[in-house]
């Protein structure tokens, strides 16, 4: 499949006392692949949309692998697994090379900002995603 990704390099901010990546960084660099991704559909302020709209993480499932150590080079991926009214999940991998090192299912809910209550994805990006995850089936 088809999978939208980012290169990333692991900064010394990013590892602990051993050079080591810190867990919770995979976190954050499947973020910005999904940021980046939003970006390129033409979000620029993907978190917050038009009409007083949020996107929030809902769930995140992670399986980690290997380790990521300073200074490796890696790509982080954002696919879409699935895309419902209010949500979509994204199915996200940080690579080193050709080799695994954490994969994670991130559930992204559309929600309003004042009451933090589901919300239907605006119609247009609902169908930006929608076109992406059929491009993506295609590919395969």
């Amino acid at each position: 499949m088809h999978a939208f990704s980012i290169p990333l390099r692991v900064y010394i901010e990013d590892t602990d006392a051993g050079g080591i990546v810190y867990y919770v960084n995979y976190l954050k660099y499947m973020e910005r692949s999904r940021t980046e991704f939003l970006r390129s559909l033409g979000y620029h302020k993907p978190a917050i949309l038009d009409g007083g709209l949020l996107l929030v993480v809902h769930s995140a499932q992670i399986n980690y692998r290997r380790s990521a150590r300073l200074d490796d080079q890696l790509q982080v991926t954002a696919q879409i697994e699935k895309l419902a009214r209010t949500n979509v999940e994204f199915k996200q991998q940080v690579l080193r090379g050709s080799e695994l090192l954490c994969e994670g299912l991130i559930r992204i809910a559309c929600v309003d900002a004042t009451s933090m209550k589901p919300s239907a994805l605006p119609i247009d990006m609902h169908h930006q995603l929608d076109q992406f995850f059929h491009s993506q089936t295609e590919k395969s």
